[in-house]
């Protein structure tokens, strides 16, 4: 028996707006173990120039991603979505072991089974380094608070 995770497919504009704030929250934690549990146990991904499979591969990749990308931070917003799919476009600041700030800007394209688990994710991602001053992420650690802007209303 699989566990859902609502909201389930198919999305409407509130439930792609919630599925992806949801999501959001969830990396913010940088729990690799609690955000595997939102993929399907089978859940074939596209990182960059990374592809692989199944919870214990997302476990790894996101355990070694947290421990490079310090301070961590993201914003996702809803791109478009039909049916069992929502496309999204994101940014996250974060700065590696020698200080050196990044903002990445990226766009991801999610496809879901119908118990809400994420069978297929793909990203594309660009990284710009940034100087501290230009850091616009600013909340403490955990997920964005409600009333901190998002990527539109950053003008982002």
């Amino acid at each position: 028996m699989t566990s859902q995770r609502p909201p389930l497919p198919p999305f409407d504009l509130d439930s792609a707006v919630l599925k992806v704030r949801k999501a959001e929250d969830a990396w913010n934690l940088q729990e690799p173990e609690k955000v595997a549990l939102a993929y399907t146990p089978d859940s074939v991904w596209r990182n960059r120039a990374e592809f692989f499979s199944g919870r214990a591969a997302i476990i790894e990749f996101l355990t070694r991603k947290w421990q490079r990308e310090l301070d961590y931070k993201l914003i996702k917003e809803l791109w478009a979505f039909h049916a069992n799919r929502i496309a999204v476009r994101f940014q996250y600041e974060w700065r590696d072991a020698d200080g050196r700030w990044f903002r990445s800007h990226g766009n991801e394209q999610w496809e879901f089974d119908g118990d809400g688990l994420m069978r297929r994710r793909e990203a594309s991602i660009n990284d710009v380094e940034i100087r501290p001053a230009q850091r616009r992420f600013t909340w403490g650690s955990g997920p964005r608070p409600d009333d901190f802007p998002g990527l539109t209303e950053l003008g982002l």
